[in-house]
């Protein structure tokens, strides 16, 4: 069934004016930006496939854009809008951690570590340095490995700490795998930088593992 052929409070764009954003699917949410389908497909149905396709809206949105082209049925236009969504939000996010302690929005820290490492097929450790009021400066992805490894060098993480004068930082990677459970080498390595880091004067507050869908804190687990 085509949206037209929906009755008007059942249409997407009716339904999130009337009911709010959260009141739709995801497949009602990315129809509402794909607008058109191509032919012999209408946009919910295109929507439900390129969901499928990508599982989900993380793997979609995180998607490269030799990915989205080879789905089928997302054009130039379609994918730089998709891309501009994505980087909407998550320099939303970061402008909210900029400007209060991130121990007052713990959520929008994994949210914003969630988008930017989600869904990437390959490891990468990042650190956000945040000032003396533990605000945000800036979140580097300073190393990047295979699925199974990633090199993480101390002294690189001290230069950028320096360089940006930190007064606190978080660790953040991602698994690749989706299980966003730490391993005895993720405490391993969180003990080391922690140790590296104290001797410049900079606290890490909290080491973040991104899988599918999820972030776990080191802190809230209480391993640091």
């Amino acid at each position: 069934m085509s949206i037209k052929e929906l009755p008007s409070a059942s249409r997407p764009r009716e339904k999130l004016l009337a009911h709010g954003a959260c009141a739709l699917a995801d497949v009602e949410l990315l129809a509402l930006l794909l607008r058109t389908g191509v032919r012999g497909t209408g946009v919910l149905q295109l929507a439900e496939r390129l969901l499928g396709q990508f599982d989900g809206l993380a793997g979609l949105m995180h998607a490269t854009p030799a990915e989205l082209a080879r789905a089928g049925g997302i054009g130039p236009a379609k994918r730089a809008e998709l891309a501009a969504v994505l980087e909407i939000a998550r320099r939303a996010l970061a402008q909210q951690l900029k400007a209060a302690p991130v121990f007052d929005s713990p959520q929008k820290v994994k949210d914003f570590v969630a988008l930017r490492l989600g869904a990437l097929s390959h490891e990468v450790f990042g650190v956000l340095f945040l000032d003396s009021q533990h605000r945000l400066i800036e979140m580097q992805e300073l190393f990047r490995g295979t699925l199974a490894h990633t090199s993480v060098y101390p002294r690189e993480v001290l230069r950028q700490a320096l360089l940006l004068n930190a007064g606190a930082a978080i660790l953040v990677h991602n698994h690749p795998s989706g299980v966003a459970e730490p391993s005895r080498a993720d405490e391993v390595l969180t003990q080391s930088l922690a140790s590296a880091l104290r001797v410049i004067d900079v606290r890490v507050l909290d080491h973040l593992v991104v899988g599918a869908g999820t972030v776990v804190s080191f802190a809230e687990r209480g391993l640091m």
